[in-house]
């Protein structure tokens, strides 16, 4: 279940709520029982590990509509 993170505009306390997508949007309350409380913009952290060290470059040259030439 995805967890949001709320900040209390009353009491400036930061908290977090599990709870379905679909209830996303709904509001909620700060642990102090405060009700003006505003939803975070959450950032996404991707963790692992690749095998072979450096990230590589992407490959260079192509795309565009003739292949990378300059169309006319």
């Amino acid at each position: 279940m995805p967890r949001y993170d709320y900040r209390c505009r009353a009491c400036g306390s930061t908290f977090e709520v599990s709870r379905p997508m679909i209830n996303a949007s709904d509001p909620a309350p700060c642990p102090a029982g405060h009700d003006d409380t505003v939803k975070l913009l959450s950032t996404v952290a991707v963790t692992g590990s690749s095998r072979g060290g450096a990230p590589q470059p992407p490959p260079s040259g192509g795309g565009g509509c003739c292949g990378g030439g300059c169309c006319s």
